[in-house]
């Protein structure tokens, strides 16, 4: 293989690969958002409770912690553009057949294959952001994640436009899923191809891990948990706590995905700026008080208004850990993300069944004050996790 050091070569390799790792990021959160506009649909389609949807939420979490297990090995064997390929092709197939069912263990099967192939696609492309970056020489991680939140914002925004387009749920599926399949066999073609590893560190699962990787990985669980919120339950608390329109409520998933990807577009530049512990508690506290106007307020605009502050809060958490979490001494990239993202699935996994839980003895508003919870620890937690 050619190595990536000429600099006539380098540059324009490195804008290509970073065009279609944005391509690929915008896809993973185009799928989420599928995802989430879809909850309440799923809910009513399968007959479900707040429990037993928050299970099936769960069925995800178990799918993704086994295969970040795996996540280090197998990116490291066969390279981010590989893995991304095969698994954003298969979570699309994944998303494709929420509702191709009628019976429960069907949306379980689905939702596992959904949380396990995701991640692995997550994991890989997060890789190929933290060699670009290396490569680059300066912070990128939140742009790229910026991506992921703009495509939340069109599928959300896709979502809420389907009764003008007279889709039927099952074609709206279909119509998302089968643009992003092309967009990732598209975008794939132009990841760097970076050289397979085999360290001894790679050829073992992931086990716990422990020192900074623990703490960044606690955090992680945190903000995913936060974040796993709102993409999972935001669409279904305005429809059922604020009696919004199906429309209006896709619209708490993009305003949540947009002030996510504004904040993650300028997250580079700031966190050029400030420093990463500072940036941390403030992060946190701006999600908790957007999280509270949405629980405090009964009104559907003011919750527009909150769900938008908690995206613009919680935009750079997990890009900040995740590079965090790629440069610990002795550790790969791919081996360190996995690593912070298992604990984090790990808190992911507690999360809707826990806000499920309290929603079915109490209501929803009730169980998203996790989210309030959450995020008020990253802010009293930053000072420790994180240097500078």
């Amino acid at each position: 293989m050619r190595p990536l050091t000429a600099p006539a070569l380098q540059t324009p390799s490195l804008t290509g690969a970073s065009t279609a790792l944005r391509t690929q990021f915008f896809v993973m959160g185009m799928l989420f958002a599928t995802w989430g506009v879809h909850v309440p649909i799923v809910k009513a389609h399968y007959g479900l409770g707040e429990q037993s949807l928050a299970l099936a939420m769960l069925a995800s979490g178990v799918g993704a912690l086994a295969a970040l297990a795996y996540a280090g090995r197998i990116v490291g064997r066969w390279g981010p553009r590989v893995v991304a390929t095969v698994m954003g092709c298969v979570s699309c197939v994944a998303i494709a057949c929420l509702e191709s069912s009628t019976h429960y263990v069907g949306l379980l099967a689905v939702m596992l294959v959904f949380g396990a192939f995701g991640s692995l696609f997550d994991v890989s492309l997060s890789a190929e952001a933290s060699e670009i970056e290396r490569l680059a020489e300066r912070p990128m991680m939140s742009g790229f994640h910026g991506m992921f939140s703009l495509g939340g914002m069109a599928g959300a925004g896709l979502g809420s436009a389907v009764p003008m387009l007279g889709l039927t749920p099952q074609g709206h599926l279909l119509l998302a899923t089968g643009l992003c399949a092309v967009a990732v066999l598209v975008a794939s073609q132009a990841m760097l191809p970076l050289p397979e590893k085999h360290d001894a560190e790679e050829k073992h699962p992931l086990s716990l891990p422990r020192g900074p990787l623990l703490l960044l990985g606690v955090l992680a669980s945190m903000g995913l948990i936060a974040e796993g919120a709102i993409y999972d339950w935001s669409v279904l608390f305005m429809k059922q706590e604020r009696a919004s329109s199906a429309s209006t409520a896709a619209l708490a998933y993009a305003a949540f995905s947009g002030a996510m990807a504004a904040g993650r577009f300028g997250g580079d530049w700031v966190r050029a700026r400030v420093v990463p512990r500072r940036l941390l508690r403030a992060s946190g506290v701006l999600a908790a008080a957007g999280m509270a106007l949405v629980l405090a307020v009964p009104s559907p605009g003011i919750g527009l208004v909150g769900f938008a502050l908690v995206g613009l809060g919680l935009s750079n958490v997990v890009p900040m850990l995740f590079s965090a979490a790629s440069q610990v001494p002795g550790v790969s990239p791919a081996h360190g993300i996995a690593a912070v993202s298992g604990v984090g699935y790990m808190g992911m996994m507690a999360g809707p069944p826990l806000i499920g839980l309290i929603a079915e003895r109490s209501s929803l508003t009730v169980g998203l004050v996790v989210v309030v919870v959450f995020a008020v620890f990253m802010a009293v937690s930053a000072k420790r996790a994180l240097r500078g």
